[in-house]
């Protein structure tokens, strides 16, 4: 049986309305863009995403998974699929430096990622298509997700909660300003990295510098891991894959003459599949137990997988791309592949469980100065491009057929 699809008619009109509320996407983005709030904390943020849509012919489901998750059911008055369309809203601990007039007024946390974006197109689309309800063929879910941007995130949590278990496609954006406004990004397959943390303790015994006989440093031990640990990767990994081990902090402080009895790194290893993340954890382990012997300290180590790998479904992803190349829309300029991305994304766990794709909206600003990229504390956006997101869902969401 084939399932029905949204009529050109309603595609077209659903573009239109989108178009005439360009404005208010914009409106909304900065009020958010002034008030963001941290992973787990986004208790303000979700209550205007709430409040959104109160009295509208929806169902609101709040305080899903771990946090404050929200998703919107549209149910469409023919039959046919049901998508998930998710935008993310936690923001980030920097500082922001830009000189926008609707800066942040929370000091030291930013919308550096462009969440505040996504969030801002995706209630506007939103309600564009609970004013079309009627005439929508399936259901259309909205995930409001909190958390991206800290382990263990909240994607994981809104899945296993079983909210989205009848989803037949999953589709998520993210904002980029490496690319203007106008350009599309995909990538098939494998196309952001996993990620784990690590911390390992590392205990000796302290005692005098002048002494060091009468004690153990294990300044001397972690200074050894940090160094053999990047062979793991140059020499226990095949060249061919991807994988990198980033040591974020030595925690050594004392004082210049003392040895101290314990430090701390922490690090996080990124990986493109399954198999090189299974190396990599064995190899550290591996070294953690060496060194236990070789400098007789005591070592603990934490070792957490955060996000696995993001994986586009190939043929869902070819689908996209076939939909917005010939959507001959004057606001989608061109759609490319992007190169693959060792930055990590908690998208990764819907597409585990349902089939869909990740794709990526240029947002480069205005003028001939320097894109700032996400996560820098001068990061910002072409806001044209909320537009451009809305429109390439839409379009999305209304051609995707799916296996029939």
């Amino acid at each position: 049986m084939t399932q029905q699809i949204q009529t050109e008619e309603t595609k077209q009109q659903l573009l239109k309305l989108l178009v005439s509320r360009k404005d208010e996407m914009v409106s909304i983005r900065r009020h958010l863009h002034q008030h963001p709030e941290l992973s787990f904390k986004e208790e303000k943020t979700a209550q205007y995403i709430a409040d959104f849509y109160s009295g509208k012919d929806v169902e609101v489901q709040t305080h899903v998974g771990n946090g404050y998750g929200i998703v919107v059911t549209i149910r469409g008055g023919k039959p046919g699929k049901t998508i998930g369309l998710r935008a993310d809203f936690d923001a980030l601990p920097i500082l922001e430096e830009t000189d926008v007039p609707f800066k942040s007024q929370n000091e030291g946390v930013m919308h550096a990622c462009g969440h505040d974006g996504h969030t801002a197109y995706m209630l506007v689309l939103a309600d564009c298509l609970i004013e079309l309800k009627d005439q929508l063929s399936g259901t259309i879910k909205i995930i409001h997700q909190h958390a991206e941007e800290t382990p263990p995130g909240g994607a994981k949590s809104i899945v296993e909660s079983g909210v989205l278990d009848d989803l037949d496609a999953v589709f998520g954006t993210h904002l980029f300003p490496s690319h203007p406004t106008g350009t599309v990004g995909y990538r098939s397959g494998y196309a952001m990295a996993g990620r784990t943390y690590f911390k390992l303790v590392i205990q000796g015994q302290g005692g005098h510098g002048s002494s060091p006989q009468n004690a153990n440093d294990p300044i001397v031990a972690g200074a050894h891991f940090i160094t053999a640990v990047q062979t793991v990767v140059s020499r226990r990994l095949n060249p061919f894959d991807m994988g990198v081990v980033t040591i974020g902090s030595f925690d050594g402080k004392g004082s210049f003459n003392i040895i101290k009895d314990s430090i701390t790194i922490e690090g996080d290893v990124r990986y493109m599949n399954g198999k090189t993340e299974e190396l990599i954890s064995r190899e550290i382990h591996r070294m953690v137990k060496g060194i236990e012997v070789e400098f007789d300290v005591t070592c603990d180590l934490t070792y957490i997988a955060d996000y696995p790998p993001l994986f586009n479904d190939t043929g869902v992803t070819a689908e996209v791309v076939a939909i917005l190349g010939g959507a001959a829309d004057q606001d989608i300029k061109e759609v490319t592949e992007f190169a693959v991305s060792s930055g990590s994304e908690d998208f990764a766990y819907y597409l585990e469980k349902t089939p869909g794709t990740f794709f990526y909206i240029g947002c480069k600003p205005k003028g001939e100065g320097p894109a700032y990229f996400n996560h820098h504390p001068k990061f910002d956006i072409d806001e044209d491009a909320l537009l451009v997101a809305a429109k390439a869902v839409a379009h999305v969401m209304c051609g995707y057929r799916g296996e029939e």
